[in-house]
């Protein structure tokens, strides 16, 4: 069979590899519909090997070359004998997160924070770009018949959007600031307008990623970092100068993370959501004078599927808003990978349409 696979540091290759040919009692073969190029398949491809390895990973035994692709919608071809949830013929939206169930974080359902975890697409066998995978039956979510392939396929940045905006603690009326307008950034920003919050505002030095943003029409304020003092302006908007309630940080710069400290009211919450790829220089001592919370935010919970197609289904979380174009595995690298990667690109979200 056919698949995308990453090999090293711009090495990406449509690869013809064996296709899966050993089922386990609680695995699912699955037929790939479509399949969102991800941010960490960017940097992975720009700047990695990061989160795929050389080595194998111990849980999963995965190593480069890795299939990738981790945000995918299916179809069930062949079920496990144990397997119980899905059937051949059901839609389902993939769930990447993979890791032993019997240590410390397994046990909590939070298998992606265990020194085994393993990731659909990144650092397990199998991925989205490819005409077939396999993955665990708790991995494949069956799609309402109300939800397409397409939704399906962003169900997974959505939960990422979704648990940031949890992870703020914001409430209906609330003001959010947001650093970054890439797909997480705008997700959270959707997702902040679905949760009620009232005032909502986004940082993106990127002129034609504002325009973007601003086409999608969701009641955002749009702030250039490279021309006006952000923290400034938000403080100057917010009620009696005090800062936003909550900052969401999606770009993983460090300069837009201090930004978010001087935005922020008092007891304020800051959630960094960007992956950040070295040391920055903070203030901690800020943080501590204005009793701040800071948050990381890996992820999301893996309850989190049904939620998100009730979103979804709401009409109130347009996640379809964010797709700009879709296009062929054959043409991955040079209408995906390379599309997105453009100096200056307003993109934010390519679909594979995968092969019938």
């Amino acid at each position: 069979m056919k698949a995308v696979r990453f090999h090293g540091k711009h090495d990406l290759r449509i690869d013809e590899v064996d296709g899966p040919d050993e089922l386990g009692r609680d695995q699912v073969l699955v037929r790939p519909t479509f399949c969102g190029i991800c941010g960490t398949d960017l940097h992975e491809y720009d700047h990695g090997p990061t989160w795929t390895s050389t080595e194998s990973n111990p849980y999963s035994g995965a190593a480069l070359p890795q299939i990738l692709g981790h945000e995918f919608s299916a179809e069930v071809l062949a079920v496990g004998d144990a397997v119980s949830t899905v059937a051949p013929g059901d839609r389902v939206s993939i769930q990447p997160q993979i890791g032993p169930r019997d240590d410390y974080f397994g046990r909590r359902n939070l298998p992606f924070l265990g020194p085994n975890a393993s990731v659909v697409g990144l650092s397990w066998p199998w991925g989205g770009m490819a005409e077939r995978a396999i993955i665990n039956e708790a991995n494949a979510i069956r799609l309402p018949p109300d939800i397409s392939d397409r939704q399906g396929a962003l169900v997974e940045p959505a939960a990422v959007g979704v648990h940031a905006v949890d992870r703020a603690n914001v409430r209906p009326g609330d003001s959010l600031l947001i650093t970054g307008a890439g797909t997480i950034g705008a997700m959270a920003a959707l997702a902040a307008r679905a949760a009620g919050i009232a005032n909502i505002f986004i940082s993106e030095p990127n002129a034609k990623r504002r325009e973007r943003i601003r086409a999608m029409d969701i009641g955002v304020m749009l702030l250039d970092p490279l021309t006006s003092d952000v923290a400034a302006h938000v403080r100057g908007v917010t009620p009696e100068s005090l800062g936003v309630d909550a900052a969401i940080e999606c770009s993983g710069s460090g300069r837009a993370f201090n930004t978010c400290v001087d935005a922020v009211r008092s007891q304020g919450v800051i959630v960094q959501v960007g992956l950040m790829g070295g040391k920055v220089e903070v203030d901690p001592f800020r943080w501590t004078v204005k009793d701040l919370t800071i948050r990381g935010s890996l992820n999301y919970p893996l309850t989190i599927w049904p939620r998100i197609f009730s979103m979804m289904r709401s009409g109130r979380f347009p996640v379809e808003k964010v797709v700009d174009a879709e296009v062929t595995m054959q043409r991955v690298k040079e209408d995906g990978f390379d599309a997105l990667l453009a100096p200056g690109s307003a993109k934010l979200k390519i679909l594979v349409s995968m092969p019938t």
